[in-house]
């Protein structure tokens, strides 16, 4: 019986190697990235009896999967996207009972925070999608709110959207411990091996090309966040997808403000399992210009028009970074690639975020007052131009699966689509209507249907 702990130490390059299973000759499916959706593929791969293999160029988790603000919610999703999560919610609870609690799932609530009297914010229009998914969602005012925070609820928040029955977990923790039960169910895993190219013969896949050796396999699921983009590119299939940096911290131990997840226009916080809060700002992310930036700008203008004014612009990204101006977009299968030269991604925090939000935390909670931020990080979040991902079949190429800009909301809809993924991979209905991410809905003169952004 596994015992829950609580990681002290989130996952970096400096992370030891946990996952070193031996490369073999050939598997059924091949998966592209250790974060939580290409995690949760290879366990349901080899839950179905499928051989399965899959490729981390750095750490399991070591990305944006640990770098996230661990909520799992149903409350603001995308309507084509809340039965899916309504499933992965189940899924992780499920997850966890099997860890030993080594995910951290607790159900506490998710809540939306205005300060606003009407419905500018969107609230009521939420609850119309809510209801006719038989999710819990609920509005609460004024004296609801002050029944929930007591004394620490600010003047400002005249109304909230509250689903009781989300949920949060405990990024730095969570996905490695999903990928020992895929190992334990068969699965094989490495660490520290890109995938430096798709084998290829008359238009179709017949295996990957590693550092390390060829693998031989059919199907190939890419779920490499940030990383998704240049790797499609070397092989003909383009996505429009870009990477946001968004900064998060951790607090010292805190009296308990609130127990769950909530978030207002400016902040957003969840209690941690060791005391503390992680906290971000909502109304801020870092932007490196480049050249998939300019290549796909066009595409993203419908979505800038609103969203121009939370971006910090930065003319080039540092040196490695996915969309960086002299990040290769072609190598040769024996060469080094891009994704070895940058084992984990590691941005740095904006120490402007850092501060804003500790002072908006401070400013909130006046009797708490500004936390001990003990730990600062950043992550690189793989975007698109409707705020919801690509999950779906290549069509230029036979026996690739994309499942890449998950838009920040990857962590907790991840058990859902590596569900849905497992199915693709091996021929079978996904179960859920998939149209909406489609790959080619870029392209075939479809309107762009631009998702939530929290």
């Amino acid at each position: 019986m596994r015992h829950a702990r609580v990681m002290t130490k989130r996952i970096t390059i400096e992370t030891a190697l946990r996952f070193q299973d031996p490369l073999p000759d050939a598997v059924d499916v091949v998966v592209i990235g250790g974060g939580v959706i290409g995690v949760f593929s290879a366990l349901y791969l080899a839950r179905a009896g499928q051989n399965v293999l899959l490729c981390e160029k750095g750490r399991i988790a070591g990305e944006q999967s640990s770098r996230n603000w661990g909520w799992i919610r149903q409350q603001g999703r995308d309507a084509a996207e809340l039965p899916i999560m309504t499933r992965a919610l189940t899924l992780w609870h499920e997850t966890d009972r099997e860890t030993g609690g080594q995910c951290g799932v607790r159900t506490c609530g998710v809540m939306y925070l205005s300060g606003k009297d009407g419905d500018d914010d969107g609230f009521d229009d939420w609850l119309e999608i809510a209801a006719a998914h038989d999710v819990d969602s609920r509005l609460l005012t004024g004296n609801d709110l002050s029944n929930i925070f007591g004394d620490a609820a600010p003047p400002r928040w005249k109304r909230a959207l509250y689903t009781p029955s989300d949920s949060r977990g405990e990024p730095w923790q969570a996905v490695p411990a999903v990928a020992s039960l895929a190992r334990e169910a068969g699965a094989q895993i490495r660490e520290n091996c890109a995938v430096r190219a798709l084998d290829i013969e008359a238009g179709r896949i017949t295996g990957v090309l590693t550092e390390e050796g060829r693998v031989g396999c059919d199907q190939v699921i890419v779920a490499a966040g940030a990383w998704s983009s240049i790797f499609a590119r070397r092989h003909g299939v383009t996505i429009p997808q870009l990477a946001l940096r968004g900064t998060v911290a951790r607090t010292a131990p805190l009296p308990q403000v609130f127990h769950g997840c909530a978030c207002d226009e400016e902040l957003a916080l969840r209690r941690r399992e060791d005391g503390g809060y992680t906290l971000a700002v909502t109304d801020r992310h870092g932007f490196f210009l480049g050249p998939d930036a300019l290549r796909h700008s066009r595409t993203y203008l419908p979505v800038l028009r609103n969203e121009w004014r939370g971006l910090a612009l930065h003319l080039s990204a540092p040196e490695g970074y996915p969309d960086g101006w002299a990040t290769p977009r072609k190598w040769a299968e024996d060469e080094v690639s891009p994704f070895e030269r940058n084992r984990v991604l590691e941005p740095a925090p904006d120490h402007r975020d850092l501060d804003c939000l500790s002072t908006r935390f401070a400013a909130r909670f006046p009797g708490v007052g500004a936390p001990q931020i003990t730990t600062a990080w950043a992550g690189m979040i793989d975007a698109m131009p409707d705020v919801v991902p690509i999950v779906d079949r290549a069509p230029t190429l036979d026996g690739l699966i994309l499942a890449t800009g998950m838009s920040g909301h990857g962590f907790g809809i991840g058990p859902g689509y590596g569900e849905i993924l497992s199915r693709l991979a091996t021929g079978q209905d996904p179960g859920f209507d998939m149209s909406r991410f489609r790959f080619g809905r870029f392209s075939d003169g479809s309107p762009l249907q631009i998702g939530p952004g929290l």
